[in-house]
């Protein structure tokens, strides 16, 4: 699955969702992952109740299952969730190589429930009951 971080330097989750400079994309996997790619963004950042902003960051994750942000405020999370997209809130600065290596290891036991909703994002719902 594909995850998403909002980063300032490209090492850490360090950033506010609409603040952020950076969004890096991994593919994620139970036993591997790998990058995928980085999209930067410029501009004046910053500036609160500009939903602008938020328009180009949501398009670049749209494929994403999972996003980690330092911060997102009411407006980001809630057109993140409609694009069945799950927001994480890292508490302090966090690597995003410790987060990914924690999030395989998760992958590899058994799943939450929210977190198996998210693995089938983009895939064919079946409801075959006889198997």
């Amino acid at each position: 699955m594909k995850v998403a971080f909002a980063t300032q330097d490209m090492k850490r989750v360090d950033a506010h969702f609409g603040w952020a400079k950076h969004i890096a994309i991994y593919e994620v996997n139970p036993d591997d992952h790998h990058f995928i790619e980085s999209i930067e963004f410029d501009g004046d950042l910053k500036e609160d109740g500009n939903e602008d902003k938020l328009a180009p960051k949501i398009e670049a994750i749209k494929d994403c299952a999972i996003l980690y942000v330092a911060a997102i405020g009411g407006s980001g999370a809630a057109r993140v969730v409609a694009n069945n997209i799950h927001p994480m809130k890292v508490s302090q600065p966090e690597e995003i190589e410790d987060l990914i290596d924690k999030l395989s290891e998760v992958l590899k036991g058994n799943p939450p429930p929210w977190l198996r909703k998210v693995l089938n994002k983009g895939k064919e719902r079946n409801f075959d009951f006889e198997d």
